[in-house]
């Protein structure tokens, strides 16, 4: 593949297993040239993928995945043509929640906050210095996806923990916001101002999933807290779990904190309620042979069900539901089962339109307007990095 264009920006995504990379015009930041990923890096199942293929193959680590991304871009055009990258970052602290030039200062006191986010984080700062690296002529742009619940109201950021530990940031952050931001876009985009503004909730149901209540456009509540492991259950984290556990676990298994942190983040959700996979597709093809498989699914939908019910609580009212993310968008069985029940929400999907897929699944004549709406983190990023340098650009 040739890749034929003028000056670009390179979005970079890298999560706890993978990085995946997309090219923008850097005229047009909606204007997506390709995307590539590698993803379940370290694991025997890992996989480079391109427009053109893709390929397994063993890959070590971050940043071995990282160099052979470069590589193939390499492949493919002039690199010098990259004028800036996009870098998304999952956890900005207290302090880092608007985008910034990734200057050696702000790095230096990202690296400061590993704690908030030790399983995200330091690879992120890790591929942020390999690519401005290998990509010395580009400006290097820091996206932060804590940056949308960022002015969360009193109620919904504070803790209940003893008052002096907010000073510390201890707080609730949320995240998906790269994904939400998206969403509320295309929302406004498509059905209009008012429906944008009324009484939201968008559902980003990925191997990281979180729920999100909006009024006014506007972030009021969010499932997830402080980290990314908490809030309903996903692929392999728990979400929210009894904060006893942690000391049952420490006398009754000796587990360290890191060694809690590894269940809750990587054995637990999906993965630990079936004890086979993690993957809600073929949960969903052994559920009425695997009893497993069934109670995770059920536990799954009914969670992201309740969390649903107490939004539409602490909206007063629900106008529209937007189901996003992998499952949300491809799983019509999942959306049929945390609606069902929901009528007296006012939430009542129509059958063949979900099985479809389709962007508007709310059955006519139903007061809550239910959506199937594709995210796009890398069209944020973008956005946000080109808003940026342009800014940068006009100052000087």
């Amino acid at each position: 593949m040739e890749i034929k264009h003028g000056a670009s920006i390179l979005t970079v995504n890298v999560g706890s297993s993978s990085i995946k990379i997309a090219l923008f015009s850097v005229h047009n930041a909606d204007k997506k040239i390709f995307e590539a990923a590698v993803q379940n890096i370290g694991q025997p199942s890992a996989t480079f993928t391109t427009p053109d293929s893709t390929t397994h193959m063993v890959v070590s680590g971050h940043i071995a995945a990282a160099k052979l991304l470069v590589s193939w871009i390499a492949d493919q055009m002039t690199l010098s043509t990259v004028r800036a990258v996009g870098h998304r970052i999952v956890h900005g602290g207290p302090h880092y929640y608007q985008t910034c030039l990734a200057t050696e200062e702000t790095l230096a006191g990202l690296r400061e906050l590993t704690a908030f986010d030790p399983e995200h984080l330091p690879h992120e700062l890790e591929l942020v210095k390999l690519f401005r690296h290998l990509l010395p002529q580009a400006q290097h742009i820091l996206c932060f996806d804590t940056a949308f619940h960022h002015n969360l109201p009193t109620q919904s950021r504070l803790l209940p923990l003893p008052r002096r530990f907010e000073a510390l940031g201890v707080r609730r952050y949320g995240f998906h916001g790269l994904s939400y931001a998206y969403i509320m876009q295309e929302l406004r985009h498509t059905e209009g101002d008012a429906t944008a503004g009324g009484k939201v909730v968008i559902a980003h149901l990925g191997s990281g999933a979180s729920l999100t209540a909006l009024h006014g456009a506007r972030p009021v509540d969010t499932t997830m807290g402080m980290t990314p492991a908490s809030g309903i259950p996903m692929s392999s984290r728990s979400g929210d779990l009894d904060p006893g556990l942690a000391l049952y676990f420490a006398n009754t298994q000796g587990y360290s904190a890191q060694r809690f942190n590894q269940m809750v983040n990587f054995e637990s959700g999906l993965l630990g309620m079936s004890g086979t996979t993690a993957d809600m597709e073929k949960l969903l093809q052994s559920e009425n042979k695997d009893i497993r498989a069934k109670d995770a699914v059920a536990m799954f939908c009914y969670q992201v069900k309740k969390s649903l019910g107490s939004f539409a609580a602490a909206l007063g009212g629900l106008d529209t539901l937007v189901f996003t993310g992998g499952m949300g968008e491809n799983a019509p069985k999942i959306r049929a089962k945390v609606c069902e029940g929901l009528e007296f929400l006012g939430v009542t999907l129509d059958a063949a339109r979900n099985q479809k897929n389709a962007r508007c699944v709310s059955a006519d004549g139903g007061t809550v307007g239910v959506y199937v709406i594709p995210t796009d983190e890398a069209v944020t990023i973008a956005r946000e990095t080109s808003h940026l340098i342009n800014k940068v650009t006009s100052k000087e």
